[in-house]
């Protein structure tokens, strides 16, 4: 294939891709903080980075690349839902975190190598801080732990910005004990009532930011191939994971390759929580949306470019899928060649992980199949297909079972198929009123068909 090129938030370009070990390709991502059902917004990291995960295991082999992302299962969100029910927090983090896999499942989301929790990762953090402070990286004040940005030299290189800039744009607590304003928490207080873990610096719990670096560290090593997140983490998360791994490896580069995707917007406004506006994939799951749909929907922008959700892109994704379920189960008949992912797909995920380019090459495969004449082309459009899915996460669904035709007899399908044909005949030889007849009469069976560039589809009305 065309060497694959990713797009290094460090380095504001595309480079090509060369990990540390082709035998053990390693990938981080950051996860999502179990107290509440995730939204599409948060799904989007999981379908890109699952993609170029599918990609990399095709590429170097599936036992070959090692992909970590955690879940953040200590936070003041997860202590207020708690308190809220009356219940421990890991009520509420194995609630969310089950119905998280569930929805991940829905959206063909290959399992990761390692799932890290900063609650299972709570003795490794502390060993970590432990070393920043004996380092001389960080300091211990008034039961909370902090970290010295003056002691890293290339503090703010990362995002760019200047010192100035970084305490104007972020929420900076500004407290006594602090000897530079920019200082971050690597360790504090619990408030009472709230869980707590023992430490050398007295009881409490990590910072957001000290917990990744460590997880890191303890399921790939000091120094990853990549590292992933959403474009809001860039600053400070992403900022200060490098300040204190670079710190606590004595200079060793936190990842190699940074990569970010874009925001989701409703109304051209920011997903999140706080704003009130979010649409969660559990709900869409329980209305009805097909998990497939919201994938597709979500790889059909470029993925560091913002991305509109709307009903129409969904209801779009819902018709591109149909189309070409359908190609494939006018093939089912046909035993699919095996045949690598063909070459228009592998050089559209090559460049950068172009997913719309990718999509469009699914239907230039779907007009070849539709226009093959011989079993062996239908065979290699169809594999091709079948290769090009098992790439970008589609395809799992049996393409009867796609259309609801779970229920229907062989006979059944087989009759209203023949239906389909001749009224396809009768509209090619402009006999309309023929078509007519027979769309009435599949329309008396409870059929919805639909016409498209790759033919008719259909199913039976719910």
């Amino acid at each position: 294939m065309t060497d694959l090129v990713l797009y290094d938030t460090a380095a504001r370009r595309k480079r090509a891709f060369v990990p540390i070990d082709e035998n053990r390709v390693t990938m981080y991502v950051c996860g999502p903080t179990v107290y509440a059902p995730a939204h599409v917004g948060n799904f989007r990291p999981e379908v890109v980075f699952d993609v170029l995960f599918r990609l990399l295991r095709h590429v170097y082999g599936e036992d070959k690349v090692l992909f970590s992302r955690n879940f953040t299962d200590v936070d003041d969100k997860i202590n207020a839902a708690a308190a809220q029910e009356g219940v421990g927090i890991n009520v509420i983090t194995e609630r969310f975190t089950r119905i998280y896999h569930q929805d991940a499942a829905a959206l063909n989301v290959l399992p990761k190598t390692f799932e890290p929790t900063a609650t299972g990762a709570m003795a490794d953090i502390i060993a970590f801080i432990e070393r920043l402070i004996a380092d001389g990286f960080a300091y211990a004040a008034e039961g909370h732990v902090l970290f010295s940005v003056a002691a890293s030299e290339t503090y703010g290189a990362f995002s760019r910005r200047s010192l100035d800039d970084m305490l104007a744009g972020a929420r900076v607590e500004v407290a006594p004990y602090k000897k530079d304003p920019a200082d971050f928490v690597l360790w504090k207080p619990s408030k009472p009532g709230d869980p707590a873990w023992d430490s050398p610096f007295g009881p409490g719990r990590p910072g957001w930011h000290i917990e990744c670096s460590a997880m890191i560290e303890t399921s790939l090593g000091e120094t990853i191939d990549i590292h992933g997140g959403g474009i809001d983490l860039v600053f400070p998360h992403h900022e200060n994971e490098i300040a204190q791994s670079t710190c606590a490896h004595h200079g060793a580069p936190l990842a190699n390759y940074w990569l970010h995707n874009g925001f989701l917007s409703m109304e051209d406004e920011k997903m999140s929580k706080s704003e009130g506006n979010v649409v969660t994939v559990h709900a869409m799951l329980d209305q009805g949306v097909r998990g497939e749909a919201i994938r597709y929907g979500l790889l059909s922008g470029q993925y560091r470019a913002p991305l509109d959700w709307t009903a129409a892109l969904i209801e779009r994704a819902q018709k591109s899928l149909d189309r070409l379920y359908g190609v494939l189960r006018r093939l089912k008949s046909v035993d699919a060649a095996d045949v690598a992912p063909p070459a228009g797909v592998m050089t559209a995920l090559a460049d950068d992980l172009n997913t719309p380019k990718a999509l469009a090459a699914l239907f230039e495969i779907a007009g070849r199949a539709n226009k093959a004449e011989t079993v062996d082309a239908q065979a290699q459009a169809k594999g091709e297909l079948l290769a090009a899915g098992q790439l970008l996460g589609l395809f799992k669904s049996n393409p009867d079972a796609w259309f609801g035709l779970d229920s229907v007899s062989d006979e059944e399908c087989a009759q209203i198929d023949r239906l389909l044909t001749e009224r396809a005949e009768a509209r090619k030889a402009k006999d309309f009123a023929r078509a007519d007849a027979i769309r009435d009469e599949l329309t008396a069976k409870g059929v919805q068909a639909e016409d498209g560039p790759e033919g008719t589809t259909w199913r039976m009305k719910g």
